[in-house]
């Protein structure tokens, strides 16, 4: 019984570390995402609109990926 108590307990916390790192991810690759699109507009400028449309694409991804993640958390805490 005193068993049980304790993972309901730790439930609440689970979740926040798992949503926290899901977003902490997605920042860091949307950021490296951001980087590399300027460094490689900045050597080809002729082709700045196929990067940006790329660059949007990936981030949508990730994005899409870590609201995944952070439902999962939620689920996880209600469930």
């Amino acid at each position: 019984m005193l068993g049980f108590l304790a993972d309901a307990a730790l439930a609440p916390v689970g979740a926040a570390i798992g949503a926290s790192i899901a977003a902490i991810g997605a920042g860091i690759g949307i950021g490296k995402i951001g980087a590399a699109a300027m460094e490689a507009i900045a050597r080809q400028p002729e082709v700045t609109g196929d990067i940006r449309s790329n660059m949007i694409v990936i981030a949508a991804l990730i994005e899409g990926v870590a609201l995944f993640a952070v439902i999962v958390c939620i689920l996880a805490l209600f469930v």
